[in-house]
């Protein structure tokens, strides 16, 4: 999954097109009763029902993104287009072939048990997950390409019900459009930009709808909030201290920081940490000069999440100045990589999403190990 190139895109201007607030909205409300949303956590989609379909709004799908939406109405396989609806916003359910642009989408599939449904991937040698390995080896999965570089020839090839994206800015409805002239329909997922790790799970409820799977999409998810939960509350009710986190790397003498409103920031809190700059707001990452971060950060207890570091020696390579952070010198430093193939694919990136239980734990089993004394982190690892 293409999971850093996403946090270092930085789109601040509003953008609104007609294709995202579409003229048929008002006449399908209009026509039909539509139910309550669904969606209880997740802030970037919703889903409501009528008798003869179900509609799914995306909402603000890219970083930076203000009042963007997109309206997709998915229909049973063999029923009629209801009146009203725009054909090009239709999709016949359930849904036989994907393309996915994320690992994290292809992730969700499968704990659904349609894995072999997706026919194309983005960066297909990412994918962490051995059943989707054995079907790229096959030939049963292709290589689709990212972005501007799209191999419409594969994807014509494949003609799939659906392509599902995920946006990074407003060139990506350029992309949208340019499936649509091959004839190709599209849905932006936007989990990454949840801030509750429960809100990213959330979005196997959408794959329950393309697949007509609800009521197991619902169990999953169900089953993954109580875990979550009672965790939470347990790390709540016997830590006693709350240590200071680090998070990320210098990108060229950059730190670009996750801001307070992020999914990280709610992961250490639950854990009972607090992270560094748990105070800020952004809608994007933020830039920080290599030395401010280090001026606050100096006495920090942990550094977590640090790129693609496999050893100490690499942060030193860096600047030797990092060397000085009490979490290196203390030999805090844990890595978010234990989980990665040869081609640098990182199963928390992939079914991580699906898993914020297993990350909560993972976290909070360092941060407070005397609260779970036979864990052995499923995530992450200890760096040296």
């Amino acid at each position: 999954m293409k999971t850093v190139k996403k946090l270092f895109f930085y789109f601040l201007i509003p953008f609104v097109c007609a294709s995202c607030h579409n003229s048929s909205r008002k006449t399908v409300e209009n026509d039909f009763h539509l139910s309550d949303n669904e969606i209880t956590i997740a802030q970037g989609f919703s889903i409501c029902r009528a008798d003869d379909f179900v509609k799914v709004t995306i909402k603000n799908p890219w970083q930076g993104a203000s009042d963007v939406s997109f309206d997709h109405y998915l229909i049973p396989k063999g029923s009629p287009l209801p009146k009203g609806i725009d054909s090009s916003m239709a999709i016949f359910v359930p849904i036989e072939k994907i393309v996915c642009m994320s690992t994290t989408h292809a992730s969700m599939i499968s704990a659904l048990g349609e894995t072999t449904s997706i026919k194309g991937m983005s960066g297909i040698n990412l994918a962490y997950s051995q059943a989707i390995a054995e079907l790229v080896e096959k030939r049963q999965i292709s290589e689709v390409g990212y972005e501007s570089n799209l191999n419409t020839e594969v994807l014509i090839k494949i003609s799939p019900d659906l392509t599902m994206m995920y946006g990074i800015g407003n060139e990506s409805v350029g992309h949208i459009n340019k499936m649509k002239e091959i004839g190709i329909k599209t849905m932006f997922n936007a989990d990454y930009l949840e801030i509750d790790p429960l809100g990213k799970a959330e979005w196997i409820k959408l794959f329950g709808e393309l697949y007509c799977k609800r009521d197991i999409a619902d169990s999953i998810f169900n089953s993954i909030a109580n875990a979550y939960d009672s965790l939470k509350n347990f790390i709540h009710n016997n830590a006693t201290h709350r240590p200071s986190i680090l998070l990320g790397l210098p990108f060229k003498d950059t730190w670009f920081v996750s801001p307070g409103n992020s999914f990280i920031n709610t992961l250490i809190n639950d854990a009972g940490g607090e992270y560094l700059w748990k105070d800020t707001y952004s809608n994007v990452s933020m830039p920080y000069g290599l030395e401010s971060v280090f001026v606050k950060a100096v006495n920090a207890d942990y550094w977590l999440n640090i790129g693609t570091v496999e050893k100490a020696s690499e942060i030193s390579m860096l600047d030797k100045r990092l060397e000085n952070l009490k979490c290196f010198t203390d030999g805090r430093l844990y890595n978010n990589n234990k989980r990665t193939n040869k081609n640098g694919g990182n199963d928390f990136w992939e079914s991580g999403a699906l898993s914020p239980h297993i990350i909560l734990k993972d976290i909070a089993s360092i941060l407070h190990p005397e609260l779970f004394p036979e864990y052995e982190p499923y995530y992450y690892r200890k760096i040296y």
